[in-house]
């Protein structure tokens, strides 16, 4: 895995270039699943650079679902392009010590556990894992993430919270290490490129404008990010 360097501020320091290889998918009129990438040199550096401006643009801004609301716009992956949460029920897992003091609560403070499915459309993008306590939210808060799907950061946004990232992670380099002194580029001679389940993890803490802490949220990225056609390479 390779770790992406974070900054205060949470700004990624993206790889020389990539960011002007940035290329919109067109959207597909017909319904159909879009045709699989090429495994191809240039395309594994088109998904690399839509990684990295993923990943740039998470670490820039403090909703994810806002973020993602916007990639699922702008690359056409459903209509209306809303990310829809899925409350994922019957699963536990108790906040840890560090977990706590990351939170500032003692061993009786009450931490919540909620994990989601984020969607656009028929497209699952992340699943995310938060722990969160319910005395720094309002009761209204607490009711809709009991009762109701709603993803973790159109409830709370009325808090004007803001995000800390503590770590972000690409579990998927599409080209390898060293690909740059290598005497040939990587290329699979036109098979179709295949994309792990998992591409991108973020680990964050949310605040109240107060500098308190709420929440802490792990977030994994999925293939489907990517569920476009590939860009047209120039």
């Amino acid at each position: 895995m390779e770790t992406l360097r974070v900054r205060s501020g949470a700004q990624l320091i993206p790889a020389a270039g990539f960011a002007l290889l940035i290329l919109l998918g067109a959207a597909r009129g017909d319904g159909q699943p879009p045709p699989a990438w090429t495994d191809s040199f240039g395309a594994r550096l088109e998904a690399l650079a839509l990684l990295q401006t993923l990943n740039a643009d998470l670490l820039s801004h403090d909703s994810a679902t806002l973020t993602l609301d916007r990639w699922c716009e702008t690359h056409h992956l459903a209509s209306p392009a809303q990310i829809v949460a899925e409350r994922m029920t019957g699963v536990e897992k108790p906040p840890t010590r560090e977990q706590r003091q990351l939170l500032g609560v003692g061993e009786a403070e009450p931490i919540r556990y909620r994990r989601v499915r984020l969607a656009c459309g028929d497209h699952v993008l992340s699943e995310a894992d938060n722990w969160y306590v319910p005395a720094r939210l309002t009761p209204e808060m607490n009711h809709a993430l009991e009762s109701t799907d709603i993803a973790f950061g159109r409830a709370v946004q009325p808090l004007h919270f803001q995000r800390r990232t503590l770590s972000a992670k690409l579990l998927w380099s599409p080209l390898p290490q060293g690909w740059e002194m290598a005497a040939t580029a990587p290329d699979s001679g036109g098979s179709p490129l295949k994309i792990p389940a998992a591409v991108l993890e973020h680990r964050a803490v949310l605040t109240l404008p107060d500098g308190a802490p709420f929440s802490e949220v792990v977030e994994t990225y999925t293939s489907e990010i990517l569920a476009f056609p590939q860009p047209p390479q120039p």
